[in-house]
């Protein structure tokens, strides 16, 4: 019981000595640590301490607004009124572009309208020619038809026919055939039939 208070001061010597030699080691040669200081400071480091830190800057307020110049107002005027014009060059554009749209499209409806009249113009001389064929087609069966038979009888009906038909008829008879007709026929219708024909004669062809 005596003996064991003095193995625990032996026991703590021991371990600082141990500490101290580790502590040794690590350090680099010929540093030594000094007395008083933490453990993992160096010398250098423990007589030069860390400087303070520096102040913030402060802003500086900002200047105040200078007058233009004369020659900052004139250019100022010239770029406002550059931007006038390309303003009025836009719109310009923008009215053109516009109106070609528009004449685009009158032209494509008139284009339209022509070929829809050419078209009606057509099929109008179709039925024209068609119904000029018909009437053709009559005349010449009537005509054969006078032309069968005597000239005392066709002249009896030409003397009664109006003058337009008469007219229409005896033109297109052979002229072997009308002769005998037209000497059958009474004088004034016969001489009358005649003026009217050469008249008919004389017309252009239409």
């Amino acid at each position: 019981m005596r003996f064991r208070p003095r193995l625990m001061p032996a026991a703590l010597g021991a371990i600082g000595l141990l500490l101290a030699a580790k502590l040794a080691a690590l350090l680099p040669a010929g540093v030594q640590p000094l007395a008083g200081a933490p453990l993992g400071v160096t010398p250098a480091q423990a007589s030069n301490p860390a400087p303070p830190p520096a102040p913030v800057p402060v802003a500086a307020p900002p200047p105040a607004p200078t007058e233009p110049t004369a020659e900052q107002r004139a250019e100022r005027a010239l770029l406002e009124g550059l931007r006038v014009r390309r303003a009025e060059l836009d719109g310009r554009e923008q009215a053109l572009a516009a109106r070609e749209v528009v004449l685009a499209a009158a032209e494509r409806r008139l284009t339209q309208r022509i070929e829809e009249m050419t078209a009606l113009q057509q099929r109008l001389q179709a039925a024209d020619q068609a119904l000029g064929a018909r009437e053709e087609s009559g005349w010449r069966q009537m005509v054969k038809l006078y032309e069968g038979m005597r000239p005392r009888d066709a002249a009896a009906i030409f003397d009664d026919l109006e003058m337009p038909v008469l007219v229409q008829l005896v033109d297109r008879m052979r002229e072997a055939k009308a002769a005998p007709v037209l000497g059958a026929m009474k004088p004034d219708r016969a001489r009358l039939l005649t003026a009217e024909l050469a008249r008919h004669r004389a017309r252009p062809t239409e």
